[in-house]
């Protein structure tokens, strides 16, 4: 794993020399984008909506027992928007884009694609990585706001069918407890988690050799690897901005 993170780092820095060089072409990240993003809109956006409906409902109950129902719409939202949002959007982005991706790239590998790009002198670990890269990014941050959004009205509707609670005592609540920091560390994360799923699931299918069986292993390993390294950062970025610091 150790050695796979030192090869993930190695194809980022040349992504980016890729990119400053000017080399980069914007109808390739659009294309990639609306691969990544489209493709997995509906899904990701369904696993926080069910997500945010069911704490809701586990939590609204217990909130009415001891007289803090109107604290509910601010605990889901901070929540939803601190971790579930960006971690369960990310893993769901890992396992329907990013496995397409790990397949892709390995397919080109294993029929010989990416050494005819390197015939011709083109970089290519920058020409397959960098729009990738960043179109994983852009597609996880819109993905990411939107199902926030979608999740804070699906808690808001199974609070008022479960126990009554009035939509305005439901936002009043997410107004005065929501702050902007979470917001932005909520974004950041979405960010960095599309590029971390680009960029690993890239390089898993970068290092595919042999045949199809390999590719179906690459796409595997891409998958839990993901998970893994989208743990590992999200426990980072909680440490270095919340430790010490609730607020």
């Amino acid at each position: 794993m150790i050695k796979f993170l030192g090869q993930c780092v190695q194809n980022l820095f040349s992504a980016i020399k890729y990119t400053l060089k000017g080399n980069l072409r914007f109808s390739s990240v659009i294309a990639q984008t609306a691969s990544i993003g489209f493709d997995s809109l509906g899904i990701c956006i369904s696993i926080v909506f069910i997500a945010a409906c069911v704490i809701a409902l586990q939590v609204a109950h217990q909130f009415l027992m001891s007289g803090g129902d109107s604290y509910i719409g601010g605990f889901l939202a901070v929540a939803l928007i601190r971790e579930i949002a960006p971690g369960f959007a990310a893993f769901a982005l890992a396992a329907r884009a990013g496995t397409a991706i790990t397949a892709q790239v390995a397919n080109m590998q294993i029929t010989d694609q990416i050494d005819a790009i390197e015939v011709l002198k083109v970089d290519s670990v920058g020409y397959y990585f960098a729009p990738r890269i960043i179109a994983g990014a852009l597609s996880c941050f819109c993905i990411v706001m939107l199902a926030e959004l979608i999740g804070i009205a699906g808690g808001a509707l199974v609070s008022y069918f479960s126990i009554d609670l009035h939509p305005i005592r439901y936002f009043n609540s997410v107004w005065l407890m929501l702050v902007l920091k979470d917001v932005y560390i909520s974004l950041l994360k979405a960010v960095i988690f599309g590029g971390i799923i680009a960029l690993i699931c890239s390089t898993a299918g970068y290092n595919t050799r042999g045949g199809a069986i390999n590719v179906g292993k690459s796409t595997t390993m891409s998958a839990i690897l993901c998970t893994v390294y989208i743990l590992v950062a999200d426990m980072v970025i909680d440490i270095l901005f919340y430790m010490g610091n609730v607020r």
